[in-house]
């Protein structure tokens, strides 16, 4: 477990118009358990399915239906909860949770308050350009996902699909142990990093199988805390960055203008990038919970959690320790590599490849983390759909270190692989782009440069950064096919330096 604490830090308060403010924030996360089945039914749960064609008569919450626990969501709980360092309660109970929603047929969820599956645990973060951050976790619980209600499709009507009426959730509940926006998007990154690996939710924030419920107040550093707002179901990291922004400067220009902050339930319109009212906020005694009394108590044994606990995964700190110990590169690239479990995979094939010619690990990532996910982005494809995989991106690698073709080559090369235009040394030997090495060739094409820039020749012992310039004729001469270490030395060499 962490033991390092919290100390309240001067770069994350906010400038008001009277005093500074510190940004208390803590994060309630929902992650799909990637399960074929629903909690406490059969039906299926894949996603795009046309509507209600995956629901139950327990989902539906037709008469005389009871529900039954789906063993497989209780084990991928525990998982998630040893993932996150959590300690695992052998006893919990699901409770039901009572309020009117048309998407919730039986007018309660069936969710679990007083007793949940996992207690309290802890994560360290670390948000881009910031200093490791301990987040405690205060439990995860199961719950069923109510269904879907969708208003645009009519001017007048609502629809309701129950699709999604059944389907596991587990619940992250975090301490407000966060102080700023990047914080708060490292910690769901984390989680999101842990439950892939996990393979216990696939994380996909598009398709809503894992979500954020954002609460956020503010107070004079140091002070009593404020009254929170939620901000419901935000789905990307960028928009969880940008309501807390925008939530936190809404209550500090109310409470600089005498006001009081209500506390209520928001949602982010990521159009406007900002948050509005959505009901008043509700506390636990509001829903009424009391033990379901159609499910019995949850009784796992020390033995069925030690065995989920043999078997898990490499984790993704576990993973940026040993890349940084046996591929020898900067923790900073071994945590971005390591951050999603498919980003790890590729750069393990693409530097463990069998057969690889001894490819530097640091280029492979610098290539991974620049060419390629740069490109990626640009596209918005992701890791899994990438038209340039570990293995044609490892060709190319290859015709860097053997001096085949240039660096500066590579990236034109990269830009037609990524096209579909063919492979690496399809595309080197169709466009003729191999590397001129051959040091006569190159000695002739620098001394033509020479003989064509006397003036210049005769500065550069005075002012040898004149070699740039030198460097620059005979790779232009050479179409950039010119070695560039060869072109270097020979300079160096008839030059006199």
């Amino acid at each position: 477990m962490f033991t390092a604490k919290r100390i309240a830090d001067k770069k994350d308060w906010l400038s008001g118009r009277d005093h500074d403010w510190e940004v208390i924030i803590g994060l309630e996360v929902h992650a799909q358990v990637a399960s074929k089945s629903k909690l406490f039914s059969g039906a299926a749960t894949e996603y795009g399915a046309e509507p209600n064609t995956q629901v139950s008569l327990v989902d539906a919450a037709m008469p005389g239906m009871l529900p039954v626990v789906n063993e497989f969501c209780i084990e991928q709980g525990v998982r998630t909860g040893l993932g996150l360092n959590a300690k695992i309660n052998l006893y919990s109970r699901f409770d039901r949770k009572n309020y009117f929603y048309p998407d919730l047929p039986q007018g309660y969820q069936i969710s679990q308050f007083e007793f949940p599956i996992v207690g309290e645990g802890e994560i360290e973060i670390t948000p881009e350009g910031g200093e490791a951050v301990v987040v405690g976790i205060e439990r995860l619980h199961l719950e069923q996902d109510a269904g879907k209600s969708i208003h645009d499709l009519s001017p007048d009507d609502t629809f309701v699909d129950l699709n999604r009426s059944g389907v596991c959730l587990m619940e992250i509940v975090s301490k407000p142990d966060m102080r700023s926006p990047e914080e708060a998007s490292a910690y769901v990154e984390k989680v999101r990093g842990i439950v892939r690996a996990l393979g216990t939710c696939d994380g996909d924030m598009e398709k809503g199988n894992l979500r954020a419920d954002v609460n956020v107040s503010v107070r004079k550093p140091g002070g009593e805390l404020g009254t929170r707002c939620e901000i419901k179901n935000v789905n990307s990291m960028r928009f969880i960055r940008q309501a807390i922004n925008y939530e936190a400067r809404r209550q500090i220009d109310i409470l600089e203008s005498g006001g009081e902050i209500d506390q209520e339930t928001r949602l982010f319109d990521n159009a406007k990038g900002e948050t509005r009212t959505m009901r008043s906020k509700e506390d636990a005694h509001d829903y009424r919970y009391f033990p379901d009394p159609d499910l019995l108590p949850i009784n796992i044994t020390q033995k069925f959690v030690d065995d989920i606990k043999a078997n898990l995964p490499e984790l993704p700190d576990a993973r940026k320790a040993r890349f940084v110990s046996d591929y020898g590169i900067p923790e900073y690239d071994a945590r971005v590599l390591t951050a999603d479990k498919a980003k790890g995979d590729f750069y393990e094939r693409l530097v463990s490849t069998q057969g690889a010619k001894d490819r530097d690990a640091k280029i492979a990532a610098n290539w991974m983390m620049g060419d390629l996910f740069g490109a990626l982005n640009k596209a918005s494809i992701d890791l899994d759909d990438s038209p340039v995989n570990s293995d044609a991106l490892g060709e190319l690698l290859d015709l860097i270190g053997d001096k085949t073709i240039s660096g500066k080559i590579a990236k034109d090369v990269f830009e037609k692989m990524f096209a579909g235009e063919g492979g690496a040394n399809e595309l080197v030997e169709r466009d003729g782009l191999k590397q001129v090495t051959d040091t006569d060739a190159i000695e002739k094409m620098v001394q033509d440069v020479i003989d064509a820039n006397p003036d210049q020749a005769a500065k550069v012992a005075d002012n040898p950064k004149l070699i740039g310039f030198f460097v620059g004729q005979v790779m232009k001469a050479s179409g950039g096919k010119a070695n560039p270490q060869a072109v270097n030395e020979i300079l160096q060499k008839k030059l006199g330096l």
